[in-house]
């Protein structure tokens, strides 16, 4: 085939149309040059339900096998539980998976042992440049022993690390109403779940790499509906979605509303301040609440801002040796999960801290979510540097107001902020926009849109 790298090699991971943008054979050259980069004698592979993630899986593992590399593949699995393996084993790794996008695509996510982010300034660009040297007469030849693919399961090892770091021995019974999306959260939810004193009640546990029932991207609401409805019709103590590979939770409450990724973050870092002492670096990106720096302060934490995505949340906490960081997209960071993002893990503190108490999810995270926020809102643009750069203008200069370009612009003042972000991948911007209370932030938000839009 030929294939179009620039649309398939992505900032952090390999995504794209099988097979349409890629398929077994570039899979192959891309386990090739994954070792090649990387330097491994030994790797990691594991693979989400999507009726191409088995072959594509194994088309890598005989890629890198062929240039001497022993494979150990995990089958199906978590995105959480592919880094579990490759921090447990220290072994690089790759998962297959396109995460939350619809069926016909598929992906590879990379790393080094203990899980360490593979992207753009860390190896990402180096393979790309091999997979394309070698799409048209193939991977040279090595000289190595062939290396060995073999099988291990590792479910009930990752399930036992992440109950070892949250202590759920003594928490109420609970009602939970878990949305897998027909996702990876089907496999591994009821390992994890088994023993603790819930009450399940299971929706789209089958795993199906089609969705047949709704996108397994909880983010939109349109696809956490089924799940408020059926926390409200069960009389459940919360509900919980993962996304389609399980590396992000979203948290519905009693009543069967959205509870703010934000809002999860600071309620997860107080608890790891408080388990680490009072003391430690929490991270955040510049579109989470003011409520997370505020409660990491309170709790005797150092919040640090970072940029959007993983790859700078993850290069942030190795640095500051954070023990906690958040995402408003609902990753969440640990520092005794090799500063991985493990939706699951972020689920077994919101159970713990609910479960620890009397009261409901929504009396909870009341402390914890202060402001109003927007959420998200993306705008198709001809001219994303034009449209910025009229922002820019527009409040430039203004009494009380700071600007700030960490990522894309971020525009505050006393009672206000947003943060107008390009995509990467498509011509958008995307909005953020908080403030003390509604009516504030619905006319920043507006007065933003408009710019962006005209």
């Amino acid at each position: 085939m030929t294939a179009d790298l620039s649309q398939l090699v992505k900032a952090y991971d390999v995504r794209g149309v099988v097979p349409d943008q890629w398929d077994e054979t570039l899979a192959e050259l891309f386990g090739a040059a994954f070792v090649q980069v990387t330097g491994a004698d030994a790797i990691v592979t594991g693979h989400d339900m999507r009726p191409s993630s088995p072959g594509l899986s194994r088309a890598f593992a005989r890629g890198a096998a062929a240039r001497g590399v022993d494979v150990t593949e995990i089958g199906l699995c978590s995105t959480d539980q592919l880094y579990y393996a490759s921090g447990a084993f220290g072994l690089a790794g790759a998962m297959f998976t396109a995460s939350h996008n619809p069926a016909q695509y598929n992906g590879i996510k990379m790393c080094r042992p203990g899980a360490a982010p593979v992207g753009q300034d860390t190896g990402l660009s180096e393979i790309r440049e091999l997979v394309e040297s070698w799409i048209d007469s193939g991977a040279p030849t090595s000289d190595a022993t062939p290396g060995t693919i073999t099988q291990r399961d590792t479910l009930e090892d990752y399930s036992a690390h992440l109950r070892g770091l949250v202590d759920l021995t003594s928490i109420r019974p609970l009602k939970v109403v878990v949305d897998a999306g027909n996702g990876m959260g089907g496999h591994t939810v009821p390992t994890v779940f088994a023993g603790l004193p819930l009450t399940l009640v299971p929706m789209y546990f089958e795993l199906d790499g089609t969705f047949p029932n709704h996108e397994a991207n909880p983010l939109d609401p349109a696809n956490i509906v089924d799940l408020q409805k059926r926390v409200r019709e069960e009389g459940a103590d919360l509900g919980i979605a993962f996304d389609g590979d399980a590396d992000r939770c979203f948290v519905v409450d009693e009543r069967g509303e959205p509870v703010s990724p934000s809002a999860i973050t600071a309620l997860v870092a107080a608890r790891e301040l408080a388990r680490h002492g009072g003391k430690g670096t929490i991270i955040h990106n510049l579109i989470t609440s003011w409520s997370v720096p505020e409660v990491v302060r309170e709790n005797g934490g150092t919040p640090v801002r970072t940029r959007v995505g993983h790859s700078f949340i993850k290069a942030e906490m190795a640095t500051s040796g954070a023990i906690f960081g958040g995402e408003h997209s609902a990753h969440y960071y640990f520092k005794d999960f090799w500063n991985a993002d493990t939706g699951m893990l972020a689920a077994l503190h919101v159970l713990a801290a609910l479960g620890g108490q009397e009261g409901t999810l929504s009396a909870l995270v009341a402390q914890y979510d202060r402001y109003a926020g927007s959420g998200e809102i993306n705008s198709t643009v001809d001219d994303q540097a034009g449209r910025l750069a009229a922002i820019k203008k527009t409040y430039e200069g203004r009494e009380g107001v700071t600007l700030d370009e960490l990522d894309g612009l971020t525009v505050s003042a006393t009672d206000w902020w947003f943060n107008v972000r390009p995509s990467n991948t498509e011509p958008l911007l995307r909005l953020n926009a908080e403030a003390r209370d509604e009516p504030t932030m619905a006319k920043v938000r507006d007065e933003a849109l408009a710019i962006i839009r005209g």
